[in-house]
Order: structure tokens, then C-alpha cells, then sequence
């Protein structure tokens, strides 16, 4: 009896904290919906009028959204606007979507023509997600799903994102970064990789064998913005017993021309590079 009671009431606040927890984040959501409705600024008074909500909680909600760059406070009005923060997310979803439906049929083709996996990840601090993913018809294939990670240093669409990195921040990844082994093959010095990322740019793609998973190979290519930035890149991958010779060659060209269509679907239109399909280059 003593177990239970002292169990209940040890549970009470954690529930009570959970609960307030999850009001606050509630009404986070509930104030910022209301700029949807065409409301510029909103003050301390009006957000507790329509949220119902004292204004200290009012204010609190405000300050601390403030502090987080999801809104901003006017000085002279003392009223709130959204801030540059909701503007960055807002372009984040819409590069995703637009990424989504430059990449559709694009992916739908090279698929067809490889026959093997294809997929597209972005780059998301030191490791790579793969947002579209088309699987291969063969019986023998590469498993995985549309969320999966996969460390960049050692994935083909990883040394792409990575290849084109601006130095300074190529340099601030790597600052820290042990380059964990995951297979014998995996690149885990630092200069090696700096030195094979030039290549990647050279060439205009990336490649990796047995150094993701042992058995296991792909090709990938770099997807640009309209603005020329690589914000994508697209990778046909499989067994490497279908990932070498002539085989790889043809799709080193197809992935490249996949990758070339798809940024010229996002609005890039920079001149098509000239890249040599010689791995060793």
C-alpha cells in the first residue's frame, strides 16, 4: 500500500509537468496560427484575448518565441511580428516540396534505365538523409526507407554534399569529426578525404564500394538551386557485383544526367559540365 501511494505521488508532478509541457507548446502553436489570418502584429493584451490565457503566460509565450527568432518585437509598438526564422522554415518546406516534384519523374526514369535503387538525400549536419528513394526491381537489392541516415563520409551522396561545402564550412564539419570505420574500406583520415572530395569535384561525382556496407556500391551526383548552390544529391546503388565495369561507367552518365535534369527542374540553368565518367580520374 505504502509502494503505490508513494508511487502516486511521485508520479503526480511528473504528470502535472508533462501536461503544462505540453499546454505550453499548445498554445506556442495556437499564437503563431494566428498570424495565418492576416494579422501583421499581435500585442500582449490581444494574444491573451483570443488564446484565453493570462498575460503572463501571454508574455512568456511571446518573449521566449522572440528569443528563438520565431518572432520579433517592434520597439516602438511593443508588438510582435513573425521573425526570420519562420521566413528560413518556410523556404526549407518549399525547397523540399519543389524538390519533391522536380525529382518524381526524373527518379521514376533512372530507376527504370538502371534498374537498381535510386535515392536522393540532403545533407543534415554529418550525416545524409535520403528524402525520395525508388527501389530496384531485382530480387538482390539494397534495403532501406525514406527518413534512413547514413554518415556522410562514407556514402556516394555524402562525398557529393560534402564535395561542394563551402571551405569554411567543409572545415568547421570536420573539426572534431573522428570518421568512424564502418567496413574495412571506409575512409577514416581526414586528408584522404579532403583529397578524394576533390576529386568528387573534378569529376562532377562520387563513388563508393564496400565502404557504406560490405558488398554494397553507389554513384551519385550533385542537384543545384536555381541560384547554382548543391543542395541534393541523387545516387543509384546496388550490389557490387552490378556496380562495376561497364556497368559502372553507364551509370556514372546517367546518374549525372539525372542530377543535370533535376537542378535544371529547380531553375538551375548554368552551363552543363563537362565531367570525365573515369573513376580513377
Amino acid at each position: 500500500m505504502t509502494d503505490r501511494a508513494d508511487h502516486a505521488l511521485t508520479d503526480q508532478p511528473s504528470e502535472r509537468r508533462e501536461h503544462s509541457t505540453l499546454s505550453s507548446v499548445r498554445n506556442a502553436a495556437r499564437l503563431l496560427k494566428e498570424f495565418s489570418t492576416g494579422t501583421r502584429e499581435i500585442g500582449v493584451t490581444e494574444l491573451s484575448r483570443r488564446l484565453g490565457i493570462g498575460k503572463s503566460t501571454a508574455h512568456r509565450l511571446l518573449h521566449t518565441l522572440a528569443e528563438e527568432r520565431l518572432l520579433e518585437r517592434d520597439p516602438t509598438t511593443g508588438a510582435y511580428r513573425l521573425g526570420l526564422a519562420i521566413y528560413e522554415l518556410g523556404n526549407a518546406v518549399s525547397m523540399h516540396t519543389d524538390l519533391h516534384e522536380a525529382c518524381t519523374p526524373v527518379l521514376d526514369d533512372l530507376r527504370n534505365a538502371t534498374r537498381e535503387t535510386v535515392q536522393v538525400a540532403v545533407l543534415d549536419g554529418r550525416e545524409v538523409v535520403y528524402v525520395e528513394r525508388r527501389e530496384s526491381p531485382h530480387t538482390l537489392r539494397l534495403f532501406g526507407r525514406i527518413g534512413h541516415r547514413n554518415a556522410a563520409h562514407c556514402t556516394s551522396t555524402g562525398k557529393v554534399l560534402l564535395a561542394w561545402l563551402p571551405a569554411h564550412a567543409l572545415r568547421e564539419l570536420l573539426e572534431g569529426w573522428d570518421l568512424p570505420a564502418h567496413t574495412p574500406y571506409t575512409i577514416t583520415d581526414r586528408a584522404a578525404l579532403l583529397s578524394q572530395l576533390e576529386d568528387v569535384r573534378r569529376r562532377g561525382w562520387a563513388l563508393q564500394i564496400n565502404e557504406t556496407e560490405m558488398g554494397a556500391g553507389a554513384i551519385a551526383a550533385p542537384v543545384r538551386n536555381g541560384l547554382g548552390e548543391v543542395v541534393a544529391a541523387v545516387s543509384v546503388a546496388g550490389p557490387i557485383q552490378r556496380v562495376q565495369g561497364d556497368s559502372l561507367q553507364r551509370m556514372a552518365h546517367l546518374t549525372v544526367e539525372a542530377a543535370g535534369t533535376i537542378s535544371r527542374r529547380l531553375g538551375f540553368h548554368g552551363a552543363k559540365p563537362q565531367r570525365t565518367l573515369d573513376p580513377r580520374s
